[in-house]
């Protein structure tokens, strides 16, 4: 494996979040009956003609925005050719030479180091219809159909340079692409629904050749799990063929999850074989700066200048401001978080968001904007932390109570319960003295020196407070008590 060096591009298309359709105005919402929303344009009768969706390419401008993209001002529509059964006019709308966004760059994080990932293009197409094997029902056995509701659906079909070396270094790039769609509102990034699919393009050569190798291009990943799996095993093939004195062929193949092997499908089509040229029914996409500056002015503040934001305003590490910022949505209840709880407690906040409320949600499979701890009730929970009304501890049960709706603030669960600090010094102070005289074993083990019989000592005393004082002040408070009097 060390002589040899993996070289892989990513193709990734990104189903534009529109009401309609790119070219017509069928409805583009997901699990409709099959074929309901496939109009005369969809389904390409004769005399119809395309009108492109002003919303599609303002996804296309925000996005060459977010990845500091050249935004052609000039674009042109053409038709890749070829034939399938779900493709009703026998070819693809698509743009070939002149794309929509030229170039771009995405930073990815692996492990502890930073990589920029240069892009080709970005260009707008229409999404084809979908063929229908075991889905249609055992009555249907041995026979296909197919569905055209997806048949038109606008994609953004995103085109990296085959700058990454390893599947991790893919895998990055797909995750923070699928983030950087996502945040910007041009695509939900359902994986399942098909909405987000990577394409990956791998090859090897030996380590210090300029030239590339044969590549395999591996369709329709819909998980980062599989798209690991799908590269390393078509690494570790394309390696074993090469040394046993084989010849890669150019391919496009599929993975198997079951198997967890790449299986060629078809010979990899070069660009000729589509028989490109312009589309002779719609115009030049023409995208003039004052165009570009409206939409920017509806950009949301990028993932990376939030990052600096929450290190400089809160104080976060880098590491922490990268986790909380995985996602808008993450990094908007984080601010709520705080707003409630007061900038004194960001580090708190941050702690609860990316640990507590984090495990929970995974461990419920939901989505931070499906919590059903809202932002205001965690921030007012943490508030009643750093004011030394609830301890740590406790607080972990109020959050549970939240959790499960059994109150609308943690105020009102904590007096519900009586949860609150014993905070009066005498009350304290005469805690220890009992838990002294009823412990004496292990005040001698402690003057002995043994650090553990503290420990314990500390155990006792909070056992006798139901868990209600503060653990820091009973060390304080045992350990002058043990000091005066030994």
């Amino acid at each position: 494996m060390k002589q040899w060096e993996v070289v892989i591009g990513i193709e990734t298309h990104a189903q534009l979040s529109t009401q309609s359709k790119i070219f017509s105005g069928s409805p583009t919402a997901f699990g409709a009956v099959p074929n309901v929303q496939a109009n005369a344009v969809d389904i390409a009768l004769p005399g119809v003609l395309p009108v492109l969706n002003r919303a599609a390419v303002e996804c296309a401008i925000r996005f060459g925005l977010a990845v500091d993209a050249e935004i052609a001002p000039r674009s042109v529509f053409a038709r890749k050719n070829y034939f399938y059964p779900d493709l009703p006019k026998g070819y693809q709308i698509s743009q070939y030479e002149l794309p929509v966004v030229i170039g771009g760059r995405l930073a990815i994080q692996v492990a502890e180091t930073e990589k920029v990932v240069h892009l080709t293009r970005a260009h707008l197409e229409e999404d084809a219809g979908k063929s229908l094997h075991e889905e249609l029902g055992p009555q249907f056995r041995g026979k296909s159909g197919i569905d055209l509701n997806r048949a038109g659906t606008p994609l953004l079909e995103i085109v990296s340079e085959p700058d990454m070396r390893s599947a991790a270094e893919a895998v990055a790039y797909a995750r923070a692409l699928h983030a950087l769609v996502r945040w910007i509102g041009i695509c939900d990034g359902n994986m399942q629904e098909g909405s987000f699919r990577c394409d990956a393009n791998v090859s090897v050569r030996p380590r210090g050749r300029t030239a590339f190798g044969t590549r395999r291009e591996i369709k329709n990943l819909n998980s980062f799990r599989f798209m690991q799996q799908a590269i390393d095993y078509e690494v570790q093939w394309q390696i074993a063929t090469l040394e046993e004195g084989g010849h890669i062929e150019q391919a496009t193949v599929l993975f198997d999850p079951l198997s967890g092997e790449t299986r060629a499908m078809r010979s990899k089509e070069d660009a000729h074989d589509y028989r490109y040229f312009p589309d002779p029914d719609l115009l030049p996409l023409v995208i003039d700066q004052p165009w570009i500056d409206r939409v920017r002015l509806q950009m949301p503040v990028l993932p990376a200048a939030k990052r600096d934001q929450l290190v400089s305003d809160y104080g976060l590490s880098a590491y922490d401001a990268r986790i909380l910022t995985a996602s808008l949505d993450s990094a908007r209840y984080y601010e709520a978080v705080v707003a409630a709880a007061g900038s004194a407690n960001a580090k708190l906040c941050a702690n609860w968001v990316m640990v507590d409320l984090a495990a929970r949600l995974n461990r419920e499979d939901y989505d931070i904007g499906q919590s059903p701890v809202s932002a205001q009730q965690l921030g007012g929970l943490i508030a009643r932390i750093g004011d030394g009304t609830i301890s740590n501890s406790l607080a972990k049960k109020v959050f549970d109570a939240l959790w499960n709706g059994e109150g609308e603030s943690a105020d009102e669960i904590i007096a519900r319960q009586g949860l609150q600090q014993i905070t009066d010094q005498d009350a304290l102070e005469t805690l220890i003295d009992e838990v002294v005289s009823a412990n004496p074993a292990m005040v001698t083990e402690y003057r002995a020196g043994k650090e553990k019989a503290f420990n314990a000592l500390i155990g006792q005393a909070m056992k006798a407070t139901r868990g209600k004082a503060n653990p820091q002040r009973i060390s304080e408070l045992l350990r002058r008590k043990l000091t005066s009097t030994s």
